[in-house]
């Protein structure tokens, strides 16, 4: 269950990824932290989980790399506060996180587009 300070967290978390930002993301991360993605085979994410907050930092500017013309909003995901980047009129990945202690312990990143289809 998310509690007041975990919106702030998720907040944070998207200000840094549109800043493409991997030290203000580090910085959100606790040292445990694992990054999932799924491309579905169709487009690229991490081949298999991503442990540490170095490594699931650069996974995250990697995989979420906002260009001028995308925009990331926070939006609820399955219930809970989680972040949407959208690009070219379509959804391009859905985050959602699980936020412990004021950090960020896990990551699931869907960028899989047969699993996107019903995000407008």
């Amino acid at each position: 269950m998310f509690k007041r300070g975990d919106h702030a967290v998720v907040h944070r978390f998207a200000t840094a990824c549109r800043a493409g930002s991997a030290g203000a993301i580090r910085s959100l991360l606790a040292p445990e932290v694992i990054a999932v993605s799924d491309g579905g085979g169709q487009v690229f994410a991490a081949p298999g989980p991503v442990r540490g907050i170095a490594q699931v930092a650069e996974c995250v500017c990697t995989v979420l790399g906002v260009h001028p013309e995308m925009a990331l909003t926070v939006e609820a995901v399955n219930g809970q506060p989680g972040v949407v980047l959208r690009g070219a009129g379509r959804v391009v990945a859905v985050v959602s996180l699980k936020v412990t202690g004021a950090k960020v312990a896990a990551v699931w990143i869907v960028l899989n587009p047969d699993k996107l289809r019903h995000w407008v």
